[in-house]
């Protein structure tokens, strides 16, 4: 029981900005007409100094 309290407290104290800066997520969508139709693109991403972690959907 111990060690998900502890888990738990980490997550909430990590999750509300405490230990640092919270980060703010980033998105880009893109809509065009091309030669064999319309097409979509969305793009969220999150930037931590030199880390970066983005996550895309094409359709």
């Amino acid at each position: 029981m111990k060690p998900l309290v502890w888990m738990l407290s980490l997550g909430v104290l990590a999750a509300c900005g405490a230990d640092g800066e919270p980060v703010k997520p980033s998105m880009n969508t893109t809509v065009g007409v091309g030669g064999s139709g319309a097409y979509g693109a969305t793009t969220v991403a999150a930037t931590s100094g030199n880390t970066s972690v983005s996550v895309g959907l094409g359709l």
